[in-house]
């Protein structure tokens, strides 16, 4: 009990931090899954990461720095793992409708069991590889966090995107190179650079859209 009364100080502090608002059934779903992720870490390796502690930090807070960012209904975490950011910006948005795409079983599963227990209504969890989905309905946007270089993101996910569709890549450094390589067929619309409450390196939220889509669309940067 100590224990979570420590993360949840830390977990309010360090959204707010982050500028992001969270009420108290989000920050005890938010340590309900915490604690879901370190329990089946031991089994299903869902991280390197071990100390709960640590994890709120490089996890939970890391994942909590794009939910100012994000627009949008239906969005799509590609390569999420364990649910990151994708398990956390379903809690932090009950309103929108998040897919939670891995091809490993293992850590479907544990998504599964968390969307399960969490209650989590908005969530939808698929087992497969990415370019072998063939959604329903289209995503407004497509998120992943060091899932692939910007060139793999966005040429085995382009399927997935709706029009005037977003992809939201969550990187460390600035990828000047990545964006070199892709800069015929998508415009940066915007760049923010992520300071994560008590986490050292450098945080990018890259949005890109195909230059199709938005041919006038002018690249900013904050």
């Amino acid at each position: 009990m100590a224990e979570r009364d420590s993360l949840r100080r830390q977990l309010q502090a360090g959204a707010q931090g982050l500028g992001v608002i969270l009420n108290d059934s989000q920050t005890e779903l938010l340590l309900d899954y915490l604690f879901e992720f370190a329990k089946w870490n031991r089994a299903y390796n869902l991280s390197a990461v071990r100390d709960t502690q640590q994890m709120l930090g490089r996890h939970l807070l890391d994942s909590l720095a794009v939910v100012p960012h994000i627009a949008g209904d239906r969005l799509i975490d590609v390569g999420t793992g364990g649910g990151l950011p994708g398990m956390v910006l379903a809690i932090c948005y009950p309103e929108k409708s998040f897919t939670l795409l891995d091809s490993n079983g293992k850590k479907t599963r544990f998504l599964f069991h968390v969307k399960t227990l969490l209650g989590l209504a908005n969530v939808t969890v698929e087992n497969c590889r990415v370019e072998t989905l063939q959604p329903p309905a289209l995503f407004d946007g497509v998120i992943s966090r060091a899932f692939a270089s910007l060139a793999d993101m966005t040429r085995w996910c382009r399927h997935l995107l709706a029009d005037g569709g977003m992809f939201y890549a969550m990187k460390g450094q600035f990828p000047e190179a990545e964006l070199e390589q892709i800069s015929a067929d998508y415009s940066l619309n915007q760049s923010f650079e992520l300071n994560v409450p008590g986490e050292e390196g450098e945080r990018h939220l890259l949005l890109l859209q195909p230059r199709s889509a938005c041919p006038a669309t002018a690249t900013a940067t904050q």
